[in-house]
């Protein structure tokens, strides 16, 4: 027996109020949650489910999982006519203006991701909005594969409805990050509100759900909201597999490791932020390689595993690996190197990576050419190297080489060159490269946007 909305409750928010009606499709976690804290909002909401169990709590007022707050949101919203509840998905969608989607994406069979209930759920809405002429906006919240909402969900309901996305109806990829426990709390104060649509109309109408809690909230295409959300999760895996190696090192040695990683949080400019968090070139210098290899050292003495951190440098030598193969596939014979130092505006070779990719072109027969800024005929090129002859022996074969390719003017060094590749980004690299007609392996990003970079330039991470 459906469960049918309460009649003429949900109306649209343009008759109503200045309120969207909302339906919730998965009265789960997510979506229990979403639907308490946006009647809180004053939004009139329908959660649908096809769980009896789950109707039933949410039409009380009651919550169908513990979590601090949601009994007390979902009462008031009870009460106050904001809430109710249905199996009948399709009329839900008929009856409101926005439908957030929050069903099940479990791990598949091959380990991938099961969307078979995205793809149930698409057909329903399409069905509902066949026989609506209200521009309806469909809202994705589930955890997916990026690409998913437009290749999967949107062919779905344009086919069912036979409406056209962006035009007849709205798509949007609204991200959540509530953390369980606190998720009442976090809905209220977000760390960051992501809305990626199909066109500006299906942001505008999501945004509007939003403003009373969020002033800042990012707008981007669906596409990145889609992986944000995926990024997040994984980063917050690192954090906790990091942490626990940390842990893991400290307690052999004698050494409390809950004290040292209260210091370690306390840096907010280099340890928690941006900084560092950016696609770019492998690591190097004298500090972070020397480090990584003295603490895998130090754990394989005490006999303790720490294979997150054994394996950065595994990681790190892939994105070197990756920066020789697309030189490769250039099929260049002279390169141009602009940047030696591992990092701008120093003339420390320390560890560089890319002396790594000169080695290898030059064990290849290419030539190579450089540039550097910082980098001079009197720099003491040798002495610096001989820092590494234990950790990176082959770069010491190259230190006498590595003057002879050096050039004073970086139009000079890419001349006749085949290839380019950049290590540094400032603007002489960045005025020089927009004219390039070779291809360029760009690893430090030197345009902002794909929009801006031209076709020649090639990244590693974009």
């Amino acid at each position: 027996m459906l469960h049918q909305p309460r009649p003429n409750a949900y109306l649209p928010f343009s008759v109503v109020d200045s309120h969207v009606a909302v339906s919730v499709v998965g009265l789960g976690y997510v979506g229990a949650v979403s639907t308490g804290c946006l009647a809180s909002l004053g939004h009139r909401v329908i959660g649908v489910d096809v769980d009896p169990v789950k109707i039933a709590c949410i039409r009380e007022g009651r919550a169908p999982l513990h979590e601090a707050g949601l009994d007390a949101a979902l009462t008031e919203g009870v009460a106050a006519g904001l809430i109710d509840a249905t199996d009948d998905l399709e009329q839900a969608v008929r009856d409101t203006d926005v439908t957030f989607v929050s069903v099940g994406t479990p791990t598949a069979a091959d380990g991938g991701c099961d969307l078979s209930h995205i793809v149930t759920v698409a057909r329903r809405i399409g069905a509902a909005l066949r026989s609506k002429d209200d521009y309806h906006v469909v809202v994705m919240r589930c955890s997916i594969p990026p690409g998913t909402t437009m290749s999967v969900m949107v062919p779905e309901i344009e086919r069912t409805s036979g409406k056209v996305a962006g035009l007849d109806f709205g798509v949007a990829f609204n991200p959540e990050f509530l953390r369980e426990g606190v998720a009442i709390a976090d809905f209220h104060a977000p760390s960051k509100t992501v809305i990626g649509a199909t066109d500006p109309r299906a942001a505008a109408v999501v945004a509007r759900i939003y403003e009373p809690i969020d002033d800042k909230i990012i707008q981007t295409t669906i596409d990145v909201a889609e992986t944000v959300k995926y990024v997040d999760n994984v980063w917050h895996a690192a954090k906790v597999t990091f942490a626990n190696e940390i842990g893991r090192l400290c307690k052999p040695m004698g050494v409390d490791s809950h004290a040292v990683m209260d210091i370690f949080v306390q840096d907010t400019k280099l340890n928690l932020s941006p900084y560092y968090l950016k696609p770019g070139f492998a690591y190097g210098g004298s500090c972070l390689p020397k480090e990584v290899r003295a603490v895998t050292h130090l754990a394989a003495e005490m006999g303790v595993d720490l294979p997150m951190i054994s394996n950065l440098d595994v990681s790190n030598r892939a994105q070197v690996d990756e920066a020789i193969a697309m030189v490769r596939r250039t099929g260049a014979r002279r390169v141009a190197v602009l940047g030696l130092a591992f990092k701008q505006g120093t003339d420390d070779l320390r560890e560089s990576p890319i002396l790594d990719v000169i080695a290898a072109l030059l064990a290849q027969g290419v030539e190579v050419v450089a540039h550097d800024a910082a980098v001079t005929a009197e720099t003491r090129i040798e002495a610096q190297l001989s820092y590494v002859k234990h950790a990176a022996p082959g770069l010491r074969d190259l230190a006498p080489r590595l003057a002879g390719m050096l050039r004073a003017d970086a139009a000079d060094a890419v001349a006749g060159s085949d290839a380019v590749i950049v290590t540094h980004a400032n603007d002489t690299y960045r005025k020089l490269v927009a004219t390039l007609t070779q291809p360029v392996i760009d690893v430090a990003r030197l345009f902002r946007s794909r929009a801006a970079q031209p076709l020649s330039v090639q990244g590693i991470g974009w």
